[in-house]
């Protein structure tokens, strides 16, 4: 789906969660004259949401029958998940009738898993759920070193390391974001997130570790991509990291020049990697 597919004024959805990046689509889909109508998280999605001018529903995580409700009355067809919902917000869901009949189809309590059942839940109800890139196709990461500062040839074999260790947990769905140093795996990325992940693996390994963030064997576009901007570069800063390898095509990156001058200041390398 791209923006020219809309009909004018049509009113695309957005399913809010934390972070930056639906501030990001608001402002994209204002420029490009789309409605938006935004179903938002009670105590993950920032309230400076609502000041957007598009109209704003509040919700508990887990109430997808206010989402239907919401995006039935607006008229929305099409609608996107935008920004990422902590894990640990996962141990105080509150699903509605609707949501439970979800969960209880599930095996397992796996984001993709329960992330394409809801989307199958929105198909049978008329909604098709779109990449949450559609409005930016530029925020992915391209391929190659995009800082001043390349790896070197030895920061090379600990982005090789991370890169086959991804490869193992990603289908686990343990996380993204794998840190190494000299060949050691230090941190896997779990519910903490890849921030403290980062910062864990300072603590244990010192300075000179290399991060690697890439998407799951498989995984669905529309959902959850792996996302880094100037935070990340902050916290690299703080736990000594050296590099930050992601992959092209399939991490966004946010605030781009920032994140790069930050990390040009820092001497740390930033790498798309194929």
């Amino acid at each position: 789906m791209t923006r020219e597919s809309l009909s004018p004024g049509t009113p695309v959805g957005m399913i809010a969660g934390n972070g930056t990046f639906p501030f990001i689509f608001l402002e994209a889909a204002k420029a490009a004259g789309i409605p938006v109508v935004v179903v938002a998280h009670e105590g993950e999605t920032d309230p400076v949401v609502a000041t957007h001018g598009f109209p704003v529903r509040w919700i508990r995580l887990g109430q997808v029958g206010a989402i239907f409700e919401t995006f039935h009355k607006s008229g929305v067809r099409q609608a996107a998940f935008v920004g990422g919902i902590k894990k640990p917000k996962l141990f105080d869901l509150r699903p509605d009738w609707k949501g439970m009949m979800i969960l209880g189809r599930l095996a397992r309590y796996h984001d993709d898993e329960a992330l394409r059942a809801l989307a199958s839940e929105f198909e049978k109800e008329g909604i098709t759920i779109v990449p949450s890139t559609f409005l930016l196709p530029s925020l992915a990461v391209t391929e190659g070193v995009l800082t001043k500062r390349s790896p070197t040839e030895s920061e090379r074999e600990d982005i090789r390391v991370g890169v086959e260790v991804a490869k193992i947990i990603g289908p686990a769905d343990i996380g993204q974001c794998v840190v190494v140093r000299e060949k050691v795996v230090v941190a896997v990325e779990a519910v903490e997130g890849t921030d403290e992940t980062i910062r864990r693996a300072g603590r244990v390994a010192g300075k000179g570790t290399v991060v690697v963030k890439r998407a799951k064997p498989g995984q669905d576009l529309r959902f959850d991509l792996p996302s880094v901007g100037p935070e990340t570069i902050r916290v690299m800063q703080e736990a000594g990291a050296t590099v930050l390898a992601v992959e092209a095509g399939k991490t966004l990156l946010f605030d781009r020049d920032q994140t790069v001058s930050l990390a040009d200041a820092a001497e740390i390398a930033v790498v798309g990697i194929p």
